[in-house]
C-alpha cells in the first residue's frame, strides 16, 4: 500500500523549544487519520512541515515519497485547512471559487459551487459574514475542489458548536467516500475521532506516542487486574502503558502481543480509554524531562 505521509525523526525548533521532535511515523493512503494530542503537542507544527509551510531543523517528510517544500507537483496534491480556516473575509463563496480557479492548475469549480448548494451557503455574501460553520464548510469545499489525494485539516471543528461539527464531520465523509481521499485530520475532541477516523496518532510533548489502524489498537489493548505487579514480565503483554497499585493488586493499562497470561482478569477498553493512558503518560514523561529528573 502506498504511504500518503512518511515522517523520519522529524524536528521543529522555535528558538531553544522544540515544537516538534524525533517524530516518525507513517500514514497509508487510503485512511481517515486522526492527529490527537492536546494544545502545545506539536500537531500544527507537523500540519505546516507537511504542507511546506515550514521547513524542518531535524529529519525529513514525505508525501506520497517526495519532499512537499517548494515542490509543486507535490503541492498540487495536498488540499489545507488551517485551524482558524483563513479567508478573505470581504469574498463571497463565488469570489473565492472564482479565484481558486485562477490559483490551481487542477481546480472543480462545480464540485465547490455544487458542495456549498447543498449546504444552503449564501453564494452571494461575504464570508466574514457567515457563520462559523458555513465558513469552515466554504474552506473545505475550496481545499476539495483541489482534488487533493492528501487533505490536512488543522482542528477544523474545535471552535464548531455540536450541530455544526457533525455537518462539517458529515459532509467530510460524504466527500471521502466519494474521491478516495487520504484524511489526516487534526484534533482533541475524541468524539469526534471515533465517530469518523480509521487510523490514529498520538502526539505529545512534541513526539509520536502510539500510530496505527484504530481497529489494531483497540483489539490489543487490555486493562488487567490482578496481583499485585512486581515488575515482571507477563506473559502476552508486550508493554505496561499505564500501572496503579494496592497493597494486595495491580491494575494495569497493557498493549498485548498474545494470549495474557491467566492469573490476570482482561477488560476490554474503549478508543478512548487507549489515547487518555498515552497522553497521561506522555504528561509524566514531559515533567520529568522539563525537570531534569529520572521518570
Amino acid at each position: 500500500m502506498q504511504t500518503a505521509v512518511e515522517t523520519d525523526r522529524l524536528g521543529k525548533r522555535y528558538g531553544r523549544q522544540w515544537a516538534l521532535r524525533d517524530c516518525s511515523l507513517h500514514l497509508p493512503a487510503g485512511h481517515i487519520a486522526a492527529l490527537v494530542g492536546p494544545n502545545g503537542a506539536g500537531k500544527s507544527t507537523l500540519l505546516h512541515l507537511a504542507v511546506g509551510l515550514s521547513r524542518p531543523d531535524a529529519g525529513t517528510v514525505r508525501i506520497f515519497g517526495e519532499s512537499p517544500y517548494r515542490n509543486p507537483a507535490v503541492l498540487d496534491d495536498i488540499g489545507f485547512v488551517a485551524q482558524d480556516t483563513p479567508l478573505y473575509r470581504d469574498f463571497t463563496a463565488v469570489d473565492l471559487i472564482t479565484m481558486g480557479g485562477k490559483l490551481n492548475r487542477r481546480w472543480d469549480a462545480t464540485l465547490a459551487r455544487t458542495r456549498l448548494a447543498d449546504l444552503g451557503i449564501p453564494p452571494d455574501k461575504p464570508v466574514g459574514r457567515l457563520s462559523g460553520g458555513q465558513r469552515a464548510q466554504v474552506a473545505l469545499a475550496l481545499a476539495l475542489a483541489k482534488r487533493p489525494r492528501l487533505l490536512l485539516l488543522d482542528e477544523p471543528v474545535a471552535s464548531l458548536d455540536p450541530l455544526a461539527r457533525r455537518e462539517f464531520l458529515q459532509a467530510l465523509m460524504g466527500s471521502v467516500a466519494d474521491t478516495g481521499t487520504t484524511v489526516l485530520l487534526s484534533s482533541h475532541l475524541l468524539a469526534d475521532v471515533e465517530r469518523v477516523c480509521d487510523y490514529l496518532i498520538v502526539l505529545h510533548a512534541a513526539r509520536v506516542r502510539l500510530t496505527g489502524p484504530v481497529d489494531d489498537l483497540v483489539a490489543t489493548h487490555r486493562r488487567l487486574v490482578g496481583p499485585r505487579h512486581d515488575g515482571s514480565a507477563i506473559t502476552g503483554v508486550a508493554e505496561i502503558v499505564r500501572a496503579s497499585h494496592t497493597d494486595r493488586q495491580s491494575t494495569l493499562l497493557v498493549r498485548t502481543d498474545g494470549p495474557v497470561d491467566p492469573l490476570w482478569t482482561e477488560h476490554e477498553l474503549a478508543l478512548e480509554d487507549v489515547i487518555l493512558a498515552y497522553l497521561a503518560d506522555g504528561d509524566t514523561q514531559a515533567s520529568h524531562e522539563a525537570w531534569g529528573v529520572p521518570a
